[in-house]
């Protein structure tokens, strides 16, 4: 059996778990429409400080919120699985156990970039307005920053195997990676020292990145720090989420 096949064998399995219950991906979209409904129209005051243009800043960065924040908890449905004795039958199949790992991966990668392109087209009637390519290789890039995350979660979830562990440290790192990438607002409206905490942040770039792809301009230095910095973040991820799943699974 090809690792490509192992692949799409835990990845058919995954998909039809989650259309089965399709609960969490309604409340992850629904989570990001209403900061779009509710919120986003609070930035057209901001409209000066925004280059005018608040939805162009708004709503890159909510999709950035999504691929992270989306898959950052997938793993408690690993947990889950763990606990019913999922993953100790999976380890006496043959199947190659980063396959295990990448399978999962890719359905929340599909997930991610259905619920993105869903929100790219709720944001439309409110003014938000980006080229053919730049919406392409801006939810390239959220699938890419989706694949990094999940893979991060489903290491920690594997290796800590509690809820009670897990959430703590999710929701500890959630909060200032939410408040220092400037997401919700960019960064430049912030006091100095603060933009210099932030500076050391690499969702920050990824933030400004996405910014910059989906106003077209795909050829500057934001849009290939923050193509570059997702690149890392998936490459640590599949590292290290595929290491820990070696390990634990061995």
């Amino acid at each position: 059996m090809t690792f490509l096949r192992e692949c799409l064998i835990v990845f058919s399995r995954a998909m039809r778990l989650s259309l089965r219950n399709p609960t969490w991906i309604i409340i992850g979209l629904t989570q990001p429409i209403l900061y779009v409904v509710l919120f986003g129209p609070l930035l057209e005051k901001l409209g000066g400080q925004l280059g005018g243009k608040p939805w162009q800043v708004f709503v890159p960065g909510m999709l950035v919120q999504l691929g992270i924040f989306g898959a950052m908890f997938v793993g408690f449905g690993l947990v889950a699985e763990y606990r019913a004795g999922v993953i100790e039958s999976m380890r006496v199949t043959p199947a190659s156990r980063t396959a295990l790992l990448v399978g999962r991966v890719m359905r929340d990668v599909v997930v991610l970039v259905v619920q993105a392109l869903l929100l790219t087209l709720v944001s439309i009637p409110f003014g938000f307005r980006a080229p053919v390519g730049g919406v392409l290789v801006g939810l390239l890039l959220v699938g890419l920053l989706g694949a990094a995350f999940a893979s991060l979660s489903y290491a920690a979830a594997l290796r800590l195997k509690s809820e009670d562990a897990l959430a703590p440290l999710l929701n500890g790192l959630a909060v200032p990676m939410l408040l220092l990438s400037g997401i919700m607002l960019p960064m430049s409206l912030a006091p100095v020292w603060l933009q210099r905490v932030s500076d050391v942040n690499p969702l920050k770039h990824v933030v400004e990145g996405a910014r910059a792809i989906f106003r077209g301009e795909l050829d500057t230095s934001a849009s290939w720090w923050g193509l570059g910095w997702t690149v890392a973040l998936v490459a640590l991820g599949t590292w290290f989420g595929t290491r820990i799943f070696r390990k634990e699974s061995a």
